[in-house]
């Protein structure tokens, strides 16, 4: 039954990556570049769910919606001051932008709340439930029906929606979706909206899971979300989630069965091995362009 229970495990911690990998995919499928701000957007959804609940005194269901209402204006803000200016500059300069605005994000909350970690409510009981004999909480529960409620969703609005096929025709050709009436300002800004947004839901699946929060969580985070995206082909969704679950069950077998001195350094092996095998991806595919 361990071996059971660490795939559960590894399920509900890949969920929480996999909610941020699709964030990554999203902007790179649309913006064509790597938001390495990403992670510390998840640090400040799980900021502003702790301070509407424990300062506030707010009830989870508001903390939760004023957590993604507040990380998707941080994403759309982002993308109008740092992001927008650069969109015709080199990817050099975009991606020393999103370092820089990630290094910014995280300096000002250092000086707002201090290194030290701050209790997560609680917002889900501690108990767990019995599964074939294995044991899953709560928290890991709600963390693999939010991921795939939340990958549902986002495929049915990319496939069936206008706005959906608006994302989409802009990812293939920005020029010829702009002819055609479709505002490729906007379709980028909503991108970065959705994506902020699941990065807050990550953001609180990990205080729930964690039950300390600081600063630097979403350093890490973001990193390994970044690895899951690239394992399951940067700008496929269902590969971002696919990827995020890998990770997960790789991280929590590593850690069971050898040590967790070692987990990270799996995820970055599995990410050298799929850039070697199948640097498209999993689900990716290679793309040739006439020059």
């Amino acid at each position: 039954m361990d071996f059971l229970t660490q795939i559960i495990n590894g399920l509900s911690t890949g969920g929480m990556y996999a909610l941020v990998a699709i964030g990554y995919t999203m902007v790179y499928g649309i913006a064509k570049m790597i938001n390495f701000a990403h992670g510390e957007i998840i640090m400040v959804g799980a900021y502003i769910a702790y301070l509407v609940t424990s300062v506030l005194g707010m009830p989870m269901i508001v903390s939760v919606l004023i957590s993604i209402a507040g990380c998707a204006l941080l994403g759309v803000v982002t993308e109008k001051i740092a992001y927008k200016p650069l969109r015709n500059s080199s990817s050099l300069a975009v991606l020393i932008t999103a370092i820089g605005v990630s290094y910014l994000l995280q300096n000002l909350f250092l000086i707002l709340f201090g290194s030290a970690a701050r209790t997560f409510p609680a917002y889900m009981p501690s108990g767990s439930l019995s599964i074939f004999g294995a044991q899953i909480t709560y928290v890991s529960l709600l963390s693999l029906c939010l991921t795939g409620i939340c990958t549902g969703l986002l495929l049915l609005f990319i496939n069936k929606t206008k706005l959906g096929k608006a994302m989409r025709a802009v990812s293939e050709d920005k020029g010829a979706a702009e002819l055609m009436g479709i505002n490729v300002n906007t379709t980028i800004s909503m991108t970065f909206a959705i994506g902020s947004g699941l990065g807050a839901i990550a953001g609180i699946i990990y205080g729930m899971s964690y039950s300390l929060i600081n600063p630097y969580l979403g350093a890490m985070l973001g990193i390994k979300a970044f690895i899951a995206a690239v394992l399951g082909g940067i700008g496929s969704v269902p590969g971002a989630m696919v990827g995020g679950l890998i990770i997960g069950v790789a991280e929590a077998f590593t850690i069971s069965y050898i040590s967790s001195a070692f987990s990270d350094a799996v995820v970055f092996g599995i990410l050298i091995f799929i850039l070697l095998v199948k640097p498209a991806g999993l689900f990716g595919k290679n793309v040739r362009e006439k020059v």
